[in-house]
């Protein structure tokens, strides 16, 4: 199972950096917000599926079950998920003042 996911981690990087190399502000964007999805869910595998009882104190149980991974990659979740939204509005707001989302007109060179 965790050489599917891995597979699957390989793919959304592959599409992450596609639509980071392009000239679109938007697909930029969602480069970045499917990248950091990407970590997420490399993050999870990497800690690997573990059985056990939950950790509490005076419990007679032969192994337990470390929180601490599900629960910083769900900060980090929430994290990214303001982030995206903030260079979403910022796309936006771009948008709105210049009038083009391409990232070459953006820049006001045109040829190097």
């Amino acid at each position: 199972m965790e050489t599917l996911i891995t597979i699957l981690v390989g793919v959304l990087v592959t599409v992450a950096v596609y639509l980071l190399l392009s000239r679109n502000l938007i697909r930029v964007i969602l480069g970045t917000a499917i990248l950091s999805h990407a970590v997420h869910l490399l993050l999870m595998t990497m800690g690997g599926l573990k059985k056990g009882s939950v950790p509490l104190l005076g419990e007679n149980a032969e192994s337990y079950t470390d929180a601490l991974p599900q629960a910083l990659i769900l900060t980090a979740i929430v994290i990214s998920f303001a982030v995206t939204a903030f260079l979403l509005v910022l796309a936006y707001r771009t948008f709105k003042e210049t009038g083009s989302d391409d990232l070459d007109a953006l820049r006001g060179v045109k040829d190097e």
